[in-house]
C-alpha cells in the first residue's frame, strides 16, 4: 500500500456531501420528513451503510423496495432533496480544514474536482451557500456517468476532466461505498469520518488508505507537506 505522506498527487478529487461540507446531519432531517410522509423505516446506520454514496435513481427503488421509472424517481428526489436545501440555507458549514487545504492545494497548483453522487440542483446550492461555488469549477455527478458509486466512473470522469491519470490522484471521501469507487478508478484515497467511523471504514473492502476526521488532522499529518514553504 502506498505511503500516504510520501504521495504527491496531481489534483485531488473530494466527494461533496459530508466529505467537503459537513450537511450530512441536515441530509438526515431531510431524510426523516421524507420517510414520515411516505411511512417508510426510520434511517438506520445499516441503512446508511446501503445508501450513502449512490444515486438517487438506485436509493429510491431500494427504500421502497419496488422498481420506479425515472419520473417517479425524480418527483422522490425533489420532495426530498427540496426539503434539503430549504433546511441548509444559511446553514451549512465547511468541514473543518477544508478551506486551508482549497487555498493550500491551489497555491500549489494541484488540480482540484469534485466528484458526487448529488443531483445538479443540490451540487450547485451546496457550492453557492459555502462560497465554494468560484473555488471548485470541475464537477464529476453521478447522473453523467453510466454507474454510480461504487462503480469507479464518476471518480473516473473527474481525473478525465482534470485531464490528470486517475493513481496520480488523492480522493476524499465520506462513505464506504464513495471509497470502493476512488479505489477502483486507482485513486488514493482518504476516508473522512464525519459519518462512519475509522473502524467501520475499515470494515468494507477496499479500506481507504487512510482514515481522519477533518482535514486539519491531515495537514497536521500526512499532508503536512502542503504546508511547508
Amino acid at each position: 500500500m502506498i505511503e500516504l505522506s510520501k504521495f504527491r498527487p496531481r489534483a485531488v478529487v473530494f466527494d461533496l456531501d459530508g466529505t467537503l461540507v459537513d450537511n450530512m446531519p441536515l441530509h438526515a432531517q431531510a431524510f426523516e420528513r421524507f420517510a414520515e410522509a411516505h411511512d417508510l423505516p426510520p434511517l438506520t446506520m445499516d441503512l446508511r451503510r446501503r445508501i450513502d454514496g449512490k444515486r438517487n435513481s438506485e436509493i429510491f427503488p431500494m427504500l421502497f423496495e419496488r422498481e420506479m421509472g425515472m419520473e417517479e424517481v425524480l418527483r422522490f428526489e425533489e420532495e426530498k432533496e427540496g426539503a434539503y436545501r430549504q433546511l441548509s440555507r444559511g446553514r451549512l458549514a465547511l468541514v473543518r480544514g477544508a478551506l486551508t487545504m482549497l487555498s493550500r492545494l491551489e497555491t500549489r497548483g494541484i488540480g482540484v474536482a469534485v466528484a458526487t453522487s448529488a443531483p445538479l440542483k443540490n451540487v450547485l446550492h451546496t457550492l453557492a451557500e459555502t462560497g465554494l461555488d468560484t473555488r471548485v469549477t470541475i464537477i464529476a455527478r453521478g447522473d453523467e456517468v453510466a454507474r454510480g458509486k461504487p462503480f469507479p466512473d464518476v471518480f473516473a470522469l473527474a481525473a478525465e476532466r482534470l485531464h490528470v491519470a486517475s493513481d496520480e490522484c488523492l480522493a476524499f471521501e465520506d462513505a464506504p461505498i464513495g471509497v470502493a469507487a476512488a479505489v477502483a478508478a486507482g485513486m488514493t484515497c482518504v476516508g473522512v469520518a464525519t459519518t462512519f467511523t475509522a473502524e467501520q471504514f475499515n470494515a468494507h473492502i477496499p479500506a481507504p488508505h487512510a482514515v481522519l476526521p477533518d482535514y486539519e488532522a491531515f495537514l497536521a499529518g500526512p499532508g503536512r507537506w502542503l504546508l511547508d514553504d
